[in-house]
This record gives C-alpha cells, structure tokens and sequence, in this order.
C-alpha cells in the first residue's frame, strides 16, 4: 500500500527525460547554489551509466571523467530541478548497459570510438524552454521620430 502512495505522489514531479544512454559523452549544466548567489557549472563526462528507476522520479545517469589524473563520477537524477540542461558532445559505439569497465583503465585503453551519427542524435534536453510569444513593437521611421522630438522641445 505506502508503494502504492509513493506512485501517485511523484506523477507531479516526473518530467520529461532526454534520450540520454551509455558510450553519449555530454555535458550537463548544474545550478550551483553559493550563499545568495546561483550559478550554472558544467560537469563534461561520459555517461557509464543509467538507473532507471521504480518511478519516473527515481531514474537517474552517472557520469565520469577525468579530473587531474583522478577519476570523477556524479550521478545526477532526472527529476533534478537544479539540471538546466543536457547537451550531447559525442556518441560512442559500446556493446554493453553499464560501462564499469573503464573505471580500471587509463590512457588510451579508456577511450570509446565515436560512432557515425546524423544531426538528430545531438538534439536532446532535459527541459524544454517555454515559448515565448514576442509581441512586436510599433517600427517607426527616422522622419517621426525627429517630428516627435522636435515637437517635445516646444
């Protein structure tokens, strides 16, 4: 029964979840929060990994990559408010669901091969930006408005 409560509870925080999957190297834009300040801070890595979860809230990817020589993984949750964005950088041919493997390989033996992609694989986000209607301005010609201020000056 409380699964059942869990369930109904997150249908009003799922949103939609880019097409992300192993081997796509991106770049993720993360609001970061310091004191008053919000900022927005890339983390460019390889996606190793993709938890989908119970719910649609619970779905979450891990990225790597390599920071100094040190290995570095942040998974970050699909449902997150604090993601602006995904963008994907390249798309690597892999065979497997979880690509743990690399985290015991260095140098070249790390690297995955880029694959043939078309223009429409390169197309993701995490969260649509709202449409935005512009309302036009009336254009006015350089010959009113010189009118109009001559006629303020009287």
């Amino acid at each position: 029964m409380p699964s059942l409560l869990l369930h109904e509870q997150a249908k009003k925080y799922v949103r939609k979840t880019p097409d992300l999957k192993p081997g796509y190297t991106v770049r993720v834009h993360e609001k970061i929060r310091e004191g008053e300040k919000e900022r927005v801070q890339v983390f460019e890595g390889l996606i190793i990994a993709i938890h989908r979860g119970h719910t649609g809230t619970d779905a979450s990817f891990t990225v790597r990559r390599i920071a100094s020589g040190v290995g570095v993984e942040k998974i970050f949750p699909f449902a997150s408010p604090q993601i602006d964005k995904v963008e994907v950088k390249k798309i690597a041919k892999v065979r497997r669901a979880k690509l743990s493997f690399l985290r015991g390989r260095k140098g070249k033996s790390a690297r995955m091969s880029e694959r043939f992609t078309t223009a429409e694989e390169f197309a993701v986000a995490v969260a649509p930006e709202p449409v935005q209607e512009v309302k036009e301005a009336p254009v006015e010609t350089a010959m009113e408005s010189t009118e109009e201020k001559a006629a303020d000056k009287e």
